[in-house]
């Protein structure tokens, strides 16, 4: 756990959340709101670049993302990096140790990140006391495989050129309907971060990725990858976006 800066007390209450007000996201109940307050036992800071969970390690708690972006992912014994997901504000880190008892993949923070924080072992009174809450769960973790899903069909039968403008195209859609976005349309990852998610060499990435900027549709910055036209992308693609409504969290 490198440049995690734990804290103890309620800097975001629940009831102040900056994620409720979003759209995106569906209203809990009075009832739902009590008992994720108390639920909740503080929140974890975590630097650009610290590791928030590794791989074969236990963990007692669980995490919900509260700003910042991350990645999910495993590593090869020859060092070689696979990245399955990106995490974004809202979503549900951990529960996988919850269920097989350690980790299988480990999370990196992109840039510095908020965590709310929660005892695992006090989930299953989530389960016993609040049935609407532990459907959300099994809603994230369905909507987790199903993200999956999609990346291993682009992957497995999407060209070079249609991967790079899905994932570009994927990561752009899910943060701007976060609001991530501030006085721009960046997104912080560098060409290895993508390299690592399409299972392309670092130099055929580069020579993707020129590609889809030399359509106007991205432009790369020493910061991150500026995204011209989400349209664009998608036509690129093949995709056709998300495709949710309102969505939990917890």
């Amino acid at each position: 756990m490198a440049t995690a800066k734990p804290t103890h007390s309620f800097k975001t209450p629940c009831e102040q959340c900056p994620l409720r007000p979003l759209p995106h996201f569906r209203e809990f109940s009075r009832e739902e709101l009590e008992f994720v307050s108390k639920f909740k036992r503080g929140e974890l800071a975590v630097d650009a670049g610290a590791t928030i969970l590794v791989e074969a390690a236990h963990s007692a708690h669980l995490f919900t993302v509260l700003s910042g972006w991350g990645f999910r992912y495993k590593m090869l014994e020859d060092g070689r990096r696979q990245i399955l997901n990106y995490v974004m504000p809202g979503d549900l880190i951990g529960l996988q140790g919850t269920i097989m008892g350690e980790m299988q993949h480990s999370v990196e923070a992109l840039s510095p990140v908020t965590l709310c924080v929660f005892e695992r072992d006090k989930l299953m009174t989530l389960y016993n006391r609040h049935p609407s809450l532990a459907f959300d769960i099994t809603w994230i973790a369905a909507q987790e495989e199903r993200i999956l899903d999609e990346h291993l069909l682009s992957i497995g039968r999407r060209t070079a050129l249609e991967r790079a403008a899905y994932l570009i195209a994927f990561l752009f859609e899910r943060a701007r309907k976060l609001s991530l976005f501030n006085g721009g349309n960046v997104i912080p990852i560098t060409q290895q971060h993508i390299a690592d998610t399409l299972g392309l060499s670092i130099v055929h990435t580069n020579k993707t990725l020129k590609k889809l900027a030399g359509r106007n549709l991205i432009r790369w910055q020493e910061r991150g990858c500026d995204v011209l036209d989400g349209e664009g992308l998608m036509q690129v693609a093949g995709w056709e976006g998300m495709l949710e409504g309102k969505r939990p969290f917890i």
